[in-house]
């Protein structure tokens, strides 16, 4: 199915993954899916290694699921380290395998490679063409602390605007408090954007783990999240349940004012995620 037409249907939830590296990477991430295939959620995503290794397995694993699940999985596609024609050779194989879903984002080279930034520059551009070259329904990024580059709030409220008119859907990098959805959101209605928006959320079941990429996705890591969860790092499962527990609070909060959808980081693992479907109410 078509993500804008699941989302334009009512509330919508979504668990992201990453590909593999190792074979005991993909047979962990074989049984989340099928712990994960029973909570029913609305669609899927696998996230894409500009100029790495994981960028085949991405279309590998996205359309293993389509073909040998019931779940409907997207396609993350970045423009950096590719040329147009390869950007246009990998969406035309996309249609080809009946993936109808694609996330596009500018995205970020790993600077070990030393790859160049790539012919399109931004993901309008990349959005643009997915569009020529098929009835794919397109997704993009959104940051609700501002993109990790940005140096003005203004402006990138203004440029994550002008993305989301182009797209069918947002998808939010995780953050931690309800207010900075809602004051994002009050942002977007400013600026006149209507395409719909679903918050990410990650359950921190390793502090330094997750403290880093959000530094580098450019999200808060508040201090008194950290200094509830630091109390019990040597613990393994208080750490699950107390992660668990802020992550459940987040989205009751989010609830309460009126988010109906939600997209989970499930960093390749089912209990998290089931716990928090489970707390909510969400499981089928």
């Amino acid at each position: 199915m078509r993500i804008v037409d699941i989302v334009a249907t009512g509330p919508s939830s979504s668990f992201e993954f990453f590909p593999p590296k190792t074979p005991a990477a993909e047979q962990t991430l074989a049984q989340t899916l099928r712990d994960l295939e029973p909570l029913q959620p609305s669609f899927v995503s696998v996230t894409y290694g500009a100029g790495g290794s994981t960028r085949e397995m991405t279309h590998e694993i996205v359309v293993r699921i389509n073909r040998e699940t019931s779940l409907t999985a997207m396609a993350h596609l970045t423009c950096a380290a590719h040329t147009r024609d390869e950007l246009a050779t990998i969406i035309t194989r996309y249609g080809a395998a009946q993936v109808e879903n694609i996330l596009a984002l500018g995205g970020d080279p790993p600077k070990e490679l030393n790859l160049p930034p790539g012919e399109l520059a931004h993901a309008t551009d990349l959005i643009a063409l997915v569009r020529e070259l098929g009835e794919f329904s397109v997704g993009v990024a959104v940051h609700p602390e501002g993109h990790p580059a940005s140096t003005n709030r203004t402006d990138d409220r203004r440029r994550q605007a002008e993305k989301l008119a182009l797209a069918d859907f947002g998808l939010s990098q995780f953050f931690f408090e309800a207010p900075v959805w809602f004051e994002f959101l009050d942002d977007l209605r400013a600026l006149g954007v209507t395409t719909p928006v679903t918050p990410g959320i990650m359950p921190v079941l390793n502090v330094k783990s997750v403290k880093r990429m959000a530094e580098m996705s450019g999200a808060g890591f508040p201090r008194w999240l950290e200094d509830r969860l630091r109390e019990y790092e040597d613990d393994a499962d208080a750490m699950h349940a107390i992660g668990v527990e802020a992550a459940t609070e987040l989205c009751q909060q989010l609830m309460d004012g009126g988010v109906k959808s939600f997209h989970f980081y499930t960093l390749n693992r089912s209990p998290a995620t089931r716990d928090i479907y489970t707390n909510l109410g969400l499981a089928p």
